[in-house]
């Protein structure tokens, strides 16, 4: 689901609301708070697409004002698997493809704990997200799917695919859901170091 939102860069006034924004193939460095925070009380869609983006300007306490956003797309920019999202409970779709994603357990974490009611997340294109069009086999591509969904459990939509409910039981018995805490340290990491080796040798059989 490479979803590039159409449109032109739209500057609002003090008299204007809107439902979405797009800012995308602006060549931005920052995000532009100061346009985009004057829509707090309507903006359902934010696109932030094909810029220069990354960790680095990144502030979780303000896009957090916009308490209706459903739609967060920031498809190919440089943002990485250390990403800090702000508590988002609105938001259900969140594209991040082409970005520089390659710690998958990082990323889906936190994915997982500021948008706790995403169904769709697309991560296309980042190396975390193996598939044919990066490089990676086919048994790489499943076990990623089957972690994401194992992680992200109300997710409906993975990428460009549908997530079928064989799916679902096939990641729960694949993986446990990553729970905080000192008792569950040890079951992160080697859920971590389970998807480190697939990704490094696809012939590895899960078990």
């Amino acid at each position: 689901m490479d979803h590039h939102t159409s449109g032109q860069h739209n500057q609002p006034s003090q008299a204007s609301s809107f439902q979405w924004l797009s800012f995308a193939y602006q060549g931005l460095t920052e995000i532009p708070y100061e346009t985009i925070l004057t829509q707090t009380d309507t903006l359902e869609v934010l696109d932030l697409s094909y810029n220069l983006l990354d960790d680095c300007y990144w502030n979780p306490a303000l896009l957090g004002r916009l308490e209706k956003l459903s739609t967060l797309i920031l498809d190919c920019n440089n943002y990485t698997s250390h990403v800090k999202f702000p508590y988002m409970p609105s938001v259900t779709t969140v594209c991040i493809n082409k970005n520089k994603i390659n710690n998958l357990p990082v990323f889906v974490e936190e994915v997982w704990r500021k948008f706790p009611n995403i169904k769709i997340l697309s991560m296309m294109n980042n190396e975390a997200a193996p598939s044919y069009f990066n490089g990676g086999s086919l048994t790489q591509y499943i076990d990623y799917r089957l972690y994401v969904i194992s992680q992200i459990p109300g997710l409906e939509i993975l990428d460009d695919t549908e997530v079928l409910e064989k799916e679902r039981a096939e990641a729960r018995k694949t993986y446990r859901r990553q729970q905080s805490g000192h008792s569950s340290r040890k079951r992160k990491e080697d859920s971590s170091k389970k998807h480190a080796d697939i990704q490094k040798n696809p012939n590895t059989i899960i078990k």
